[in-house]
């Protein structure tokens, strides 16, 4: 059709030019055309335009300037430019078509105002009385679009499915089942030793199937690390990367820990489980169930891996699992259910929360739609997120009859995770579901404390705001996880596998969610073999397998058999709840006092410790300070070492007077 396009116009140019052509090829141009409107099949090649150019030269050598007499413009109709001589013609091409155009990939399209399109009706309405409308035709599809503005979107548009100009004119050969060479439409990024190939329009999630998103990359480590830490209790492991993508993660598993897991990764998106699989072969591992060698490799493939197109709740419901990680685009509770359903006994389910948009209280109906929950915007809100989306866990552990314990909660700029440890029965649904409590924040002070039950609110709180304020000042949010957020003795090992695989990136955060743990400023963390045992998760001490041993035995559902065999595995022991670290934080800046220079963050820490509380740094606030002191001990602590702006500028301005009167004196 694009032919017949050109035909048609290059026919009315030679009209309104006043060149008549023959009678025979007359005869044949309407020949071609007839056939060609008879076929209705769309052409296999595209030709580009005459006003697409990558240089000056070609506009000039349509128009023939080094020839003698009058000569038309190659992308005028004779009505809006008359033929003129050469150099009249070269400044009409340089400063009309040639600067006004739109760039794509090295090409001009110039400016076009030839009768390509139709004509735009006149005031009356009738077409034959309008005028022809100047427009710009794209390098990609041909098509003819008059502002420059809406030309600009419409590549985008192209750049964001994946399709550009050589994609077109050079690769419409290539057949759908063979992957065109990664050096012309893919961009290779290595991320952990694995390799990876992305999309052009890979940053955009709403445009693109296999996002990938480099911000991610303390996500992804920390999951690593969880698995890694599962995978000396037992194996092999079968565990899930539910939304694959471009299938980093389920990569990265499987390519350092080889026969400990077997990895499934699934997603509902033909050119993601395409792409998942060239992947695959791109890191030298066979994909289960293919036919065909890793491209180019000779050698063995070091994993196997499982690519499933499958949607993430079909696959949960229909399959048991030791390790599943959640990962959608946005919120996760939809697919929390079907997690739950069929993981396996102690087994472990990371989730990993995007919409912070809902997360961090800026938009509160959303988040009482996705979490039923009730939040507002505190000083606190990173850990308010974190123990909201673990609510939603234990709400839809709870209807599985299965608790959990946390095992890790980080939030940070872009995202939410939650680790947690799945306990089977009744019993351990029933004390999960305890741990969800209304919290009573003053709006005022912002202090905070989780609401008992049987208590009223203002009387709950241990601020006298409500007393020496007029109208109600506390706010009941919720309900949320009131439990503890972190594990020693998990994170203790992941700091293990992440020395072990040579994570430096997140080996001080690690660091920094222990002591926040212990709610301790220590940093003597030992990494060898005696700091990972007897370490106690959920009352239950764990030995891994390098230290304990053949793990004791368990069926293939996954349920533990209780006996001699599996005694010196687990041993049940009284949690001590004076260890768990205290819930939230306060903010040294937040609570400042006006006029006073506040101390340096490490003395303030060390007066709270030399006052008897405990007292740590938080990962969800580099000013915050995690302590079981109150909002008014707090204060009182900060009070009692700043120091007055007024005092210190005076003192500083009477030393400088005694030095220099010192220093005059002979």
């Amino acid at each position: 059709m694009a032919e017949v396009k050109e035909a048609v116009a290059e026919l009315q140019h030679r009209e309104d030019v006043g060149i008549k052509p023959e009678d025979g090829e007359a005869t044949e141009n309407e020949a071609e055309s007839s056939e060609a409107a008879a076929d209705a099949k769309p052409s296999t090649t595209t030709e580009r335009h005459i006003s697409i150019q990558t240089q000056l030269e070609g506009l000039e050598m349509l128009a023939d300037l080094n020839g003698a007499g009058r000569k038309s413009c190659p992308l005028c109709p004779e009505e809006k430019f008359k033929a003129c001589y050469s150099h009249k013609l070269r400044r009409h091409l340089q400063n009309l078509h040639w600067k006004v155009f739109a760039e794509f990939e090295g090409f001009r399209m110039c400016i076009c105002h030839l009768p390509c399109r139709n004509l735009k009706p006149g005031i009356s309405g009738d077409q034959a009385s309008g005028r022809h409308v100047a427009h710009y035709h794209c390098v990609v599809c041909s098509v003819t679009i008059a502002r420059k503005t809406d030309m600009i979107s419409h590549l985008k548009r192209h750049v964001n499915k994946g399709e550009t100009e050589a994609s077109y004119s050079g690769s419409l050969d290539v057949q759908f089942e063979e992957p065109t060479p990664s050096g012309q439409a893919y961009e290779i990024m290595k991320e952990l030793g694995t390799n990876v190939q992305l999309l052009p329009n890979y940053s955009t999630p709403q445009k693109s199937d296999t996002y990938f998103n480099r911000k991610m990359k303390t996500n992804r480590q920390l999951v690593f690390c969880s698995l890694a830490v599962l995978a000396e209790e037992r194996n092999p492991l079968e565990c899930l990367d539910a939304f694959g993508a471009t299938g980093i993660m389920g990569l990265q598993w499987a390519k350092h820990l080889r026969n400990s897991v077997k990895v499934t990764i699934t997603d509902i998106s033909d050119t993601c489980v395409k792409m998942i699989k060239e992947n695959c072969e791109l890191n030298n591992i066979r994909v289960d169930g293919g036919s065909r060698p890793p491209r180019g490799n000779d050698a063995q493939p070091i994993a196997t891996v499982e690519v499933v197109k499958m949607d993430a709740n079909v696959i949960m419901h229909l399959r048991p699992f030791d390790y599943i990680h959640l990962d959608p685009f946005g919120t996760a509770v939809n697919y929390l259910d079907a997690a739950f359903r069929n993981v396996r006994n102690m087994g472990i389910i990371s989730v990993t929360s995007t919409d912070t948009g809902s997360l961090y209280a800026k938009s509160p109906n959303v988040t009482q739609r996705h979490y039923s929950c009730h939040i507002v915007r505190t000083e606190y809100y990173k850990e308010l997120a974190a123990r909201m989306v673990l609510a939603s866990v234990a709400r839809a552990a709870a209807r599985c009859n299965k608790g959990m314990e946390v095992l890790l909660a980080v939030a940070l700029e872009h995202f939410v995770l939650v680790v947690v440890r799945v306990l089977r029965g009744p019993t351990q649904a029933d004390e999960s579901a305890k741990k969800l409590r209304k919290l009573v924040h003053c709006q005022w002070c912002e202090e905070r404390v989780f609401l008992k039950l049987g208590n009223m609110v203002d009387d709950t709180l241990p601020c006298n705001c409500h007393g020496s304020l007029p109208g109600k000042t506390a706010v009941l949010l919720g309900p949320l996880w009131s439990g503890p957020l972190f594990n020693t003795g998990f994170l203790r090992r992941m700091l293990s596998a992440a020395v072990q695989h040579s994570m430096d990136d997140i080996q001080p955060l690690v660091k920094t969610l222990i002591c926040e743990s212990e709610c301790t400023t220590l940093k003597s963390l030992v990494h060898g073999s005696s700091a990972l045992t007897n370490q106690v998760e959920c009352g239950v001490v764990i030995k891994t397998l390098q230290e304990g041993g053949e793990a004791g035995p368990s069926d293939q559902s996954g349920k533990r058999k209780l006996g001699e065999e599996s005694g010196n595995v687990l041993k049940k022991i009284k949690p001590d709840a004076s260890l768990e670290h205290p819930p939230f934080y306060y903010s040294i800046h937040r609570h400042s006092i006006r006029g006073m220079n506040m101390p340096k963050l490490n003395k303030f820490l060390q007066y709270l410790t030399e006052a008897g509380f405990r007292v740590s740094r938080t990962h969800f606030d580099p000013t915050g300070v995690r302590t079981d002191a109150s909002l008014q001990q707090f204060k009182s602590v900060l009070t009692k070492y700043s120091v007055h702006t007024c005092t210190t500028s005076t003192t500083t301005h009477t030393h400088t007077q005694t030095s220099v009167s010192t220093e005059s004196t002979p």
